[in-house]
Formats: C-alpha cells, structure tokens, sequence
C-alpha cells in the first residue's frame, strides 16, 4: 500500500546575501576576490596573455548519490517552467534499511538554479551547492552529517559549474569546479577556499593540449585525496581525466582501446564510489574508489562506457552500451554500480567492474531519476508539479507504487 508525506505549503525565504565576516566563520566559507592597487605614476605592466578558455560544459543535474552508511540522496526538479522561475529543485533522502524518503531541502536559498551535492566515500556528510538564481552571483553552501535535519551554512563566491559532479567531499577537504573552468579547494574544517587551477589552466597543461579540452567537466577525488578533474575532449579516443603534477596536470584517464577509436569522448561523471559491505555489515577492505561515465560519440552515434578505478591510475571499462541518443539523468551507487536514464524511456545499469550493461524495464511515465537501495531493490522517482511519486521493481520485473510525498511548491513564489 503506498505512503504519502505531506508538508505545510509554504517555501523557504529566499537568500539574502550576509556580510562577508559573518560568513567566514561557516561551514567551508571563505571569500575568493582578490583586489588590489597601483600607483597613478607607475606605468602598467604589459599584460600576461590569458590562456583559452574552454567554453562551459553543462550537463543534467538530476541525480541520486549513496553514502557509505547505506543513506541514500537523490535530487529532484519539480514545480513548473524554468523560464517562468516555476521550477524547484529538491533534495530527497532514504535512510539505511528503510523503504520510505523524506523531502530534506535545505531551507533559506533560493533554488531555481539547481543543486550540485557530493558525499565523502566514507562518513555520512553531504554538501550540497546551490547554483545562482534570482540575481545571486555566488554558490551559497548547506553542510548536513546528519542525514539533512540539520544543515550548516557556507559559501562559494562564485558560481558552481552547471554539472551533476561540480564538488567533491571526502578526506577533510572539498574540490568545486566554478562556471568559469576555475577550480577550487578547502578544508571542510572551515578553512578560506584557495585556488587550485585558473580558467584553462588544466587545458594549457601538455597533457590538457594533448586531450585538446573542451571543457572540464566533473572534479572528485581519489581515496587518498588526490583530486581528480574531468574533462571533454575534441582529439578523439583520448578521455580526459587529470592529476595535479607539481605546478602542472598530467593525464590519469582510461584507455578503452579500439571503443573509443575515432570519436570524441566526454567524461560525463565522475565520481566516489563507497567502500562495499560484506554480509556482517562491515566494509571490505581496499573497495573504495572513483567511477567515470564516459560517452564516446554525438546523437545517435553515441556510446556510454562505464570506468572504475582504485588508485586513481588503473581503470576497469565496461563494454559500450549504445546510448541512441541524449543522457537524461545518470546515478551512481550503492558500490561500484551506476545507471543512467535515457531518451525514448530507456534505463541502464550497471553492477561494477567485470559486468555488462542491463535493461530495465521502461520506467513509469514521469520518472526523473533512479536510485538503487543496499539490498538489491531499485527506486523509480517521478516528479509531476508538486507530487513525488516512488516507485520500486519488483522481482517480476513490474513497477509497483511505494510511496507519495506532497512537496510543497509555491508556483510563482519566485517572480
């Protein structure tokens, strides 16, 4: 029998900009402008020729993550037009062990814009960034380490990147990767952002030329800390993910060999993946890692492969899947699995290192987003206006109505 949350109908305030002091102090705050001031009477200096910027890389932010402890996080567009300011993004939770999700947005920010989260591969912390919207020219931040009921604030003066993986959690530290191709990094302690790439640096890197980047495309980082950044490239059969090599980047990306021969690649996610757990509950030992979805080819053409790797140098690549057209949504988690969503009712996963790609079942009509659960199951979240409807597959290969959340969507509240 299905469930149904309701919750009052009203929406959070929308942001206020604070002052830059008390921000300072919040969760992962810290200011990124520089200014400076020279003298009337000293000539200028020529200026340093900046390097091409490669343009902006967008790609669909409706995801669902899984956290080390079994929590699971999806994130949701709902409400109306884009255009009219009528759609809200949200952000979902499952506990470990439970079939029932609860709507957790982090409440004060206006979010128009979309919600990029990352979670550490171990812990149970999530932060979520809220794209600008509404005149904002900054990423507020909202820290939760106890499943969403209580969210500390922070801020990214800048604006985070329009993709699903534009921050990375894990060992004290958090990657963003800003809407300009600029990366940036700080301690989740509460330590000052600082810069970690310029715009186009990692593309006037040797290797950055060599991959001919289109743009960057994801950040993570490895289970020792070491980030990962993700790119698309134009010189086809190379894909692009890079290391930090002293005051340069150096390529760490699969080699898929003849599958990618001839076509352009674009690393479309990038993520951790959470150390696995054994039937006593405890996490194996040496299972953590990072995940890539890389699409090889355009339109009809295209193909997905999935990448796994445990060092950040050595990947395992699934067979191609023939993608027949545009990535709705795609996922990774519980482990090493993923799947995506797409065009013409298609869903596709994948267990991990070793399988291949496995349809599913067309999923039912409205469904925005996948998420699989601890114990083999597979949630179908379909948003329409106001109301979340869950779904979950049964083992006879039908979807079965589990559950009903009233969101409440002010349409119009935005304008």
């Amino acid at each position: 029998m299905a469930g149904e949350d309701r919750r009052p109908a009203s929406r959070p305030r929308r942001w206020r900009p604070r002052p830059r002091a008390a921000a300072a102090g919040a969760v992962a705050a810290g200011g990124l402008l520089l200014a400076g001031c020279a003298s009337a009477a000293a000539p200028a200096p020529a200026p340093t020729p900046a390097p091409a910027r490669p343009a902006a890389v967008t790609a669909p932010l409706a995801t669902s993550l899984a956290g080390a402890g079994g929590r699971t996080w999806a994130i949701v567009v709902m409400g109306g037009s884009a255009a009219d300011e009528n759609n809200f993004w949200e952000l979902f939770t499952r506990p470990a062990g439970s079939a029932q999700w609860t709507l957790v947005t982090p409440p004060g920010v206006a979010d128009n814009g979309g919600l990029v989260a990352a979670v550490p591969a171990a812990g149970q912390g999530l932060d979520v960034a809220f794209r600008p919207s509404q005149g904002l020219t900054f990423s507020p931040l909202a820290l939760t380490g106890d499943g969403g009921r209580t969210w500390g604030a922070g801020l990214l003066d800048a604006s985070v990147a329009a993709v699903p993986d534009a921050l990375a959690l894990g060992g004290g530290k958090m990657l963003a990767l800003l809407g300009d191709g600029a990366i940036e990094q700080a301690a989740t302690s509460g330590a000052a952002w600082r810069r970690l790439a310029a715009p186009g640096a990692v593309a006037a890197s040797a290797a950055g030329r060599a991959c001919e980047v289109t743009g960057l495309t994801a950040v993570s980082l490895t289970a020792s800390g070491t980030p990962l950044v993700a790119a698309s490239c134009a010189r086809p059969g190379v894909a692009g993910i890079f290391v930090p090599a002293g005051a340069s980047w150096q390529a760490t990306g699969p080699s898929a060999g003849g599958r990618l021969a001839g076509q352009r690649v674009q690393v479309i996610r990038l993520t951790q993946y959470a150390a696995a757990r054994n039937a006593a509950g405890n996490a194996a030992a040496n299972t953590a890692g990072n995940m890539a979805l890389l699409q090889a080819g355009t339109g009809q053409a295209a193909s997905l492969l999935a990448a796994w790797t445990t060092d950040g140098t050595h990947w395992t690549v699934s067979p191609a899947l023939p993608a027949g057209g545009t990535v709705l949504a795609s996922g990774a988690g519980p482990g090493t699995s993923a799947w995506v969503l797409l065009a013409g009712g298609r869903a596709e996963t994948v267990a991990g290192p070793g399988a291949a790609w496995r349809a599913l079942p067309t999923p039912p009509r409205g469904t925005t987003v996948l998420a699989a659960g601890q114990a083999g199951t597979l949630d179908a979240l379909a948003a329409s206006g106001s109301t979340l409807t869950v779904f979950q597959l049964t083992a006879a290969g039908t979807w079965r109505q589990t559950q009903a959340i009233s969101v409440p969507v002010q349409l119009g509240s935005s304008s």
